[in-house]
């Protein structure tokens, strides 16, 4: 990564380990080909700081987000680190209303997968026709699509959709995931994009068989006996954590 990507911030330790999470977090995601050129974002709230939250630098490749770099604003918009950069007015509008009203909200991504969107333009959604499916069966709220989120206006209809989900499907467009960390945030992404991919090649193979909510009921109830130790999505961003360790650790700067 250049030189001049990075700064010398003065901050909490506290602040220091949710920058270098959020680092690693934008960096697992470009690994896996969630990324979208310089567009999308994953914020996190800073820890002990109601109103602030950290968010991706406008013009910066998710491979070239470190730590230092990325923007601190509040949620009203005033930067508070000094950053340089700019903010994505779309992110912006949209993670710092929820930030605002869900105070669960301690982590948020919104992403442009091929898979993820193609599902959000489908007139029936994401349906329970396979394993990871059923995890979200019942667990999704939608929202039409109103084109770019700029304006502050429609944070009130977000909301109202997401109603008391962790997964808000804006039609036509993609996913908005909220979870309260960020690996927690990071494993419901994994499986829902999952769960649209099989989607896609099952609709492309032939007609699929859907589950019925028996069944769903059933799975949804069983499904923290095969979770690993450590809290939601602890084990699993711990893991590929390391595994971009192995390719580039310029992120923790």
């Amino acid at each position: 990564m250049a030189t001049q990507l990075k700064r010398n911030l003065d901050c909490s330790e506290e602040e220091w380990a949710i920058r270098q999470e959020l680092a690693a977090c934008y960096r697992i995601f470009d690994l896996l080909g969630w990324s979208e050129s310089i567009y999308n974002h994953i914020s996190a709230r800073v820890p002990g700081e109601d109103n602030a939250f950290l968010i991706n630098p406008y013009g910066l490749l998710y491979s070239e987000v470190c730590a230092s770099n990325l923007v601190k604003i509040d949620i009203d918009g005033n930067n508070l680190d000094g950053s340089p950069y700019p903010v994505n007015k779309a992110g912006f509008t949209q993670h710092a209303y929820f930030h605002r009203h869900l105070d669960w909200a301690h982590a948020i991504c919104h992403t442009h997968t091929t898979a993820t969107m193609a599902v959000s333009s489908l007139e029936c959604g994401l349906q329970p026709v396979n394993f990871y499916a059923c995890n979200f069966a019942g667990k999704i709220g939608y929202h039409d699509f109103e084109g770019v989120t700029v304006r502050a206006e429609e944070g009130e209809r977000l909301l109202t959709n997401l109603d008391n989900k962790r997964i808000l499907f804006l039609r036509n467009h993609g996913p908005v995931i909220l979870g309260k960390s960020l690996p927690e945030m990071f494993l419901t992404h994994w499986g829902f994009q999952r769960a649209c991919e099989i989607q896609l090649a099952t609709m492309a193979a032939g007609k699929p068989i859907v589950v019925s909510q028996d069944v769903i009921d059933v799975h949804q109830r069983d499904l923290s006996q095969a979770s690993p130790p450590g809290g939601p999505g602890a084990a699993d961003f711990a893991a590929w954590t390391r595994r971009i360790d192995r390719v580039d650790r310029s992120w923790r700067d």
